[in-house]
């Protein structure tokens, strides 16, 4: 069959997980190295002090949920306390208002969970995980084209402070593709974490760097007191597939849900994109951002469903920052795993060359505005690490996009399990997206002239797209079947894999 495959958005993470798994490592071994990877590779898509899913799916055993995302502080100081301020990033063609400083820092998970998924899954010890991030911190590494793209989105945030400009822009200009990123100080906090464990972040000396920051909300009560959550996944059956999904808090796996129990069997891509809007609108309608947990509820009671059924029926006739890891081991044992910084607050934790987390000053995540957020309460988020299992095939995949999260990875599964596509195809096929405000749909216009007519009849305002865009998600993905392996990496998002 094979020994392994993965998937991820840089060579650098891919390269890691394959090593652990040629080690003899496990997948979630080989998920947490290129974790580690990705915090030095991918700065601006993950860090330490951030937050992430991973889904684990054991071998002949039920799938599982490890919730390491960000929780809210346990007290609020007031807005004119805290230090909050408001940048908007332009995509080309769309634009997003972000938030950034040491008001928008909530309690990063990603730490404890990653020694927690290693006490239940893992084989290798954390110090030979963590290695090869150590080294590419401490000798550098080479800016992709892709990354240098990404931090020139984000560079107000990168330039927001002393600590970030003496790192991402050394020369007084941020870096380029082509550059050289060096991080000593994180290599040392890495090496330092893997002996002592989380709670050199949790209560040692890079709790107190990180509570040190002038005008943000975190209290050592909120490091201390964090645990990962282990929670089971939403599941459901389409086409003789069984569907695992990110369940509530998540915002993600629930919308994705209510659109692949809704769609028929067979549809086409004006049906798919006015699924999409229905959506949408019913996210909007049933205030899913504030109460997901009751809103995973409402969205899929049975009378939803056949509701948007109906709904489509009657249309039939008219004919953020965030990084993915997927892997598959020899054993069969998958993990897929999301992970965000947000875009990053703009400070340097002290000492320790880590950019935290901006997760507070999100508009997806805190859609009533800043400092709106409810206090002790873990975030709801996009994020939705996805399995799709059947006698045949196990194929773990996930994405990074904000809310375009739903729509890549409900596109791409609905391509494998309807359209039987081969997993490059489906990562690869022209996306679109709609969101619930404002209700316009974007669409990649790199398909056929009879697709682009067909979505620009249902939607005559939709805006096109003239090549494909990281806007639409970055899925990566991982099979493994009696035959052997597959893997493919989203080009959208630097994609990069390794069978063997």
């Amino acid at each position: 069959m094979g020994n392994f495959a993965v998937a991820s958005g840089h060579h650098l993470t891919t390269q890691t997980a394959a090593e652990v798994l040629r080690a003899g490592g496990t997948a979630v071994d080989a998920a947490i190295a290129g974790a580690l990877m990705a915090c030095i590779a991918e700065p601006v898509l993950a860090s330490p002090l951030a937050g992430g899913f991973l889904m684990v799916s054991p071998p002949n055993k039920q799938v599982q949920i490890l919730d390491a995302f960000i929780q809210t502080p346990r007290r609020k100081r007031s807005l004119a306390d805290t230090d909050i301020r408001e940048i908007e990033v332009d995509f080309g063609q769309s634009k997003q208002t972000f938030h950034c400083g040491a008001g928008t820092i909530g309690t990063p998970g990603l730490v404890p969970g990653l020694f927690e998924a290693h006490s239940q899954f893992g084989r290798i010890p954390m110090a030979e995980l963590a290695a090869p991030a150590i080294e590419a911190a401490r000798t550098g590494t080479l800016i992709t084209a892709f990354q240098a793209e990404v931090l020139g989105y984000v560079e107000t945030i990168f330039m927001a402070s002393d600590g970030a400009r003496a790192l991402y822009a050394p020369s007084g200009k941020l870096l380029g593709e082509g550059d050289i990123l060096t991080n000593p100080d994180m290599g040392d906090v890495l090496e330092v974490m893997a002996l002592e464990g989380p709670r050199f972040f949790q209560e040692g000396e890079v709790a107190q760097a990180l509570l040190s920051l002038e005008g943000g909300h975190l209290t050592a009560d909120d490091l201390q007191s964090y645990h990962p959550i282990g929670r089971k996944p939403l599941a459901f059956t389409r086409g003789g597939v069984e569907v695992d999904l990110n369940p509530a808090p998540s915002l993600g796996g629930v919308q994705i849900a209510l659109a692949l129990q809704a769609l028929p069997a067979k549809f086409d891509e004006r049906l798919l994109a006015r699924c999409l809007y229905e959506v949408a609108r019913i996210r909007k309608e049933t205030d899913l951002d504030h109460h997901p947990a009751n809103g995973q509820k409402i969205l899929l009671d049975p009378a939803m469903v056949g509701s948007l059924q109906k709904t489509l029926s009657a249309h039939q006739a008219a004919t953020r920052g965030t990084t993915h890891i997927s892997v598959i081991d020899q054993n069969g044992m998958g993990a897929a795993f999301t992970l965000s910084n947000g875009e990053g607050c703009g400070l340097i934790v002290p000492g320790t060359g880590i950019m935290a987390n901006n997760m507070l000053g999100e508009d997806d995540l805190v859609p009533d505005g800043v400092n709106s957020w409810h206090e002790d309460t873990r975030l709801a988020s996009m994020m939705c690490p996805m399995a799709l299992r059947d006698n045949e095939a196990l194929t773990m995949m996930g994405s990074g996009g904000s809310n375009r999260i739903r729509s890549a990875l409900a596109q791409v599964a609905l391509k494998l399990i309807d359209g039987g596509s081969a997993l490059e195809d489906a990562v690869h096929a022209p996306r679109m997206h709609i969101d619930d405000t404002p209700q316009i749909l974007d669409f990649e216009d790199t398909g056929t002239e009879e697709r682009r007519e067909s979505l620009l009849t249902e939607f005559p305002s939709a805006n096109p797209w003239p090549k494909q865009s990281m806007f639409f998600g970055g899925v990566h993905a991982v099979r493994g079947t009696s035959k052997g392996f597959e893997a493919a990496g989203d080009e959208r998002r630097s994609g990069a894999v390794l069978t063997e």
